[in-house]
C-alpha cells in the first residue's frame, strides 16, 4: 500500500526559508520520480517539480526556478523540496506526488505572510 505523508510546512516571513519532506512507502522508492505540486486558495493545483529515482535529473515550474531545489535520500524514502527567498505568493498547501499510479499525500500548508 503506497503512502506519502508530506511534513515541515509553516509560516515563514518574506525573504525567509523553508523545507518539506515527504516520507513514501509501500514501494521501491528509488525507482520512481517524484513531484512537488502546490494549490493556493481558489487557484489550480499546479507542478512545482519533479526528480528522477536516482535524484539525476530535476525539473522546475519557472515561478520557483532558482528558488526552490527537490532532493531525495532513498536510502531514507524521503524527497525533499528546500524553498528559500520565499514569496508571499508562494502560500499553498503542498503535496507530495509519484506520477506513475497518481498517488498523492494529504498536504503541508506553507503561509509566507508578515
Amino acid at each position: 500500500q503506497v503512502q506519502l505523508v508530506e511534513s515541515g510546512g509553516g509560516l515563514v516571513q518574506p525573504g525567509g526559508s523553508l523545507r518539506l519532506s515527504c516520507a513514501a512507502s509501500g514501494f521501491t522508492f528509488s525507482s520512481y520520480v517524484m513531484s512537488w505540486y502546490r494549490q493556493a486558495p481558489g487557484k489550480e493545483r499546479e507542478l512545482v517539480a519533479f526528480i528522477s529515482g536516482t535524484g539525476g535529473s530535476t525539473n522546475y515550474a519557472d515561478s520557483v526556478k532558482g528558488r526552490f531545489t527537490i532532493s531525495r535520500d532513498n536510502a531514507k524514502n524521503t524527497v525533499y523540496l528546500q524553498m528559500n527567498s520565499l514569496k508571499p505568493e508562494d502560500t499553498a498547501v503542498y503535496y507530495c506526488k509519484r506520477p506513475v499510479g497518481t498517488y498523492w499525500g494529504r498536504g503541508t500548508q506553507v503561509t509566507v505572510s508578515s
